[in-house]
């Protein structure tokens, strides 16, 4: 895991490693088109964790039962957003309908639906709107995930953070934005699937993580995936 404390050298201390720091600044450091594609689920600014709503009706993923942490409670800037823009070629961001303002108009969105059937709504949401940056028909990903229930219930994926993404969620959006070797980024990488995605794909990763305790999450199951990146990023 490197730390954020002394200036980073791009591309050498970014490529493929977990970044424990503060985006903001850290992203100062990255030059402009530099990356292939972002791909990230910020912060949303509704303090999940504080407010301790139990996720998808399932009392097992309480935000209480993963940590107080302070992530959640404010949404990211609009000069965050801007960063991101800058060096990024391409984008895709997930709770779109909560930085509106921030993003413009295109026709690529993708609606995740997490609950596939009418009978599992309750009082949280069915999906999830995901904008992208490119201009393709809108699509839409079938993917049962609420509280106990996921799609593939033999293999379940283990929860390590309160708004944790599937792994397939994350590999269908790098399988079909991008192709092999590109640069991806998760500046808000929580505990690590992007990179993980982009490991067991292929893809060239920069994953940017506040929390400690997550960066060694996500260095952890990075850890357990067999190595297919590439080596060297030009």
């Amino acid at each position: 895991m490197s730390q954020s404390k002394k200036p980073l050298k791009f591309p050498d201390d970014f490529i493929n490693k977990v970044t424990c720091g503060d985006c903001l600044e850290i992203m100062k450091q990255i030059p402009d088109h530099s990356i292939d594609l972002i791909l990230t689920d910020p912060p949303y600014g509704l303090d999940i964790v504080g407010n301790d709503k139990t996720l998808g009706g399932d009392g097992a993923c309480k935000p209480s039962n993963f940590g107080r942490c302070e992530w959640d409670v404010q949404k990211p800037t609009k000069e965050t957003f801007k960063e991101m823009f800058r060096f990024s070629k391409n984008q895709i961001i997930f709770g779109a309908n909560h930085f509106s303002n921030y993003l413009p108009p295109k026709t690529g969105w993708v609606v995740w639906d997490k609950r596939k059937q009418s009978k599992m709504s309750n009082d949280f949401s069915d999906g999830e709107l995901i904008w992208t940056s490119f201009d393709r028909p809108l699509r839409i990903f079938r993917y049962l995930w609420s509280g106990m229930l996921q799609e593939n219930m033999k293999h379940k994926e283990k929860r390590y953070h309160p708004t944790q993404k599937p792994l397939r969620l994350m590999e269908y959006l790098i399988e079909n934005f991008s192709k092999e070797g590109d640069l991806v980024f998760d500046p808000f990488l929580g505990s690590g699937t992007t990179a993980v995605a982009c490991k067991v794909l292929g893809r060239n990763f920069i994953g940017i993580e506040i929390n400690s305790d997550y960066c060694k999450i996500a260095e952890k199951r990075l850890a357990q995936i067999p190595d297919k990146r590439l080596e060297v990023y030009i």
